[in-house]
């Protein structure tokens, strides 16, 4: 039985390797895409102060992202892509941090709590199938450190599963 251990470390660079290390225990053995999206969302939720929604959207056409497993409030269900954070990051192939998402052109207000969004593109060898995101109500919630750190959990969880 997997149980998610608290990470208290100032370090960022720490904090993502322990969280890695967690990640892939928790993965460990399975290879559902859904399952292991619905347990990363929870875990990423339950360990990373200051966020409001963690979850995935998938690719289910070449224009849409749909919705899939997350911790949070009730979010949008279809995102063309190209639209919003998680449709550019999809058509520009690569994640997107956006310090105040009321600055950026298109967001899609899915909760008007969110002040700020890290995204992260799901791509395995040269398919994209989806996206992680990460919503804030905090301005300017995520850096650089942040973002590798997330890419590297988005890296575990494609390893980890089956395409969709």
């Amino acid at each position: 039985m997997f149980e998610a251990k608290a990470i208290k470390l100032d370090d960022k660079t720490a904090f993502y390797r322990e969280l890695a290390q967690q990640l892939g225990g928790l993965l460990h053995g399975e290879r559902d895409a859904i399952a292991n999206a619905a347990n990363t969302a929870a875990l990423l939720f339950t360990t990373l102060s200051d966020l409001n929604w963690a979850g995935f959207y998938f690719l289910r056409s070449p224009a849409e992202l749909v919705l899939g497993p997350f911790q949070g409030n009730p979010a949008c269900v279809r995102i063309a892509v190209g639209r919003g954070v998680c449709g550019t990051a999809v058509a520009q192939r690569r994640s997107m941090l956006i310090e105040d998402v009321h600055a950026f052109p298109g967001h899609i207000a899915c909760d008007a709590a969110s002040r700020s969004e890290l995204v992260v593109p799901l791509i395995r060898g040269d398919r994209i199938f989806g996206v992680l995101d990460l919503d804030s109500p905090l301005l300017a919630r995520f850096d650089r450190e942040d973002q590798r750190g997330i890419e590297a959990i988005a890296d575990i969880y494609v390893e980890a599963s089956d395409d969709l």
